[in-house]
């Protein structure tokens, strides 16, 4: 048996057992989408979203990219972002980085990752950028990665802010929250680095007044 033979046939056994626990499961989850939060995540696949915060299909809608990035030209996470917020109304928005990140570890070094990752990349070395003094001031490397893991989630919660998608909405519907979290891969706890609430201080250079 091939390898992806095996995830097919684990799938079937996985409909099988939902259906005996709750034979409505399905029909159910077919006919309505109404999760409260929106999880921006990494796409490292130790760090599945349901697994970790123990919730069921349904209840969390989910992006996933390298280093979990909010990227102002990125139209992929922009239209997830504009689905989940117009039109699924969530009420939360989390960022969700992991420490022992490899994309944090490669845009800290100095190594040519080809074109398509060096550009991905470039956006969490301007984070290293706005923070260099207290990294740098960091000896041990393994310290040094995991607050930038942290310093990153913070960044990208504050990209969310200053997107019209969030600010229109904190606007017309007094939300969503958003939320920064770090989960850690060696005791599976997640900790929370940031919040910001509808109408949380944003810069004004990125603050839109005709919403």
């Amino acid at each position: 048996m091939t390898p992806y033979e095996k995830l097919l046939l684990e799938n079937k056994a996985w409909a099988k057992e939902q259906v005996e626990e709750d034979p409505d499961f399905f029909k159910r989850l077919s006919s309505l989408q109404t999760p409260e939060f929106l999880w921006i995540g990494c796409s490292d696949s130790r760090v599945p979203a349901d697994k970790i915060t123990g919730t069921q299909p349904g209840e969390i809608f989910v992006h996933r990219n390298i280093a979990n990035m909010v990227v102002h030209t990125d139209v992929n996470l922009l239209s997830v972002l504009d689905f989940a917020v117009n039109h699924l109304k969530v009420k939360h928005v989390i960022v969700c980085g992991h420490y022992g990140c490899g994309g944090i570890k490669a845009a800290m070094s100095s190594r040519d990752y080809k074109p398509v990752l060096n550009m991905w990349l470039r956006n969490i070395k301007d984070v290293y950028h706005i923070y260099q003094a207290e990294l740098n001031s960091i000896k041990d490397e393994e310290q040094k990665t995991d607050r930038l893991v942290e310093l990153n989630v913070v960044e990208q919660v504050t990209h969310l802010a200053q997107t019209s998608i969030i600010q229109r909405a904190w606007q017309t519907e007094n939300g969503p929250h958003l939320h920064g979290w770090v989960y850690g891969l060696k005791d599976g706890i997640i900790k929370p680095v940031l919040e910001m609430t509808p109408g949380s201080y944003i810069d004004p250079l990125y603050a839109y007044e005709d919403l």
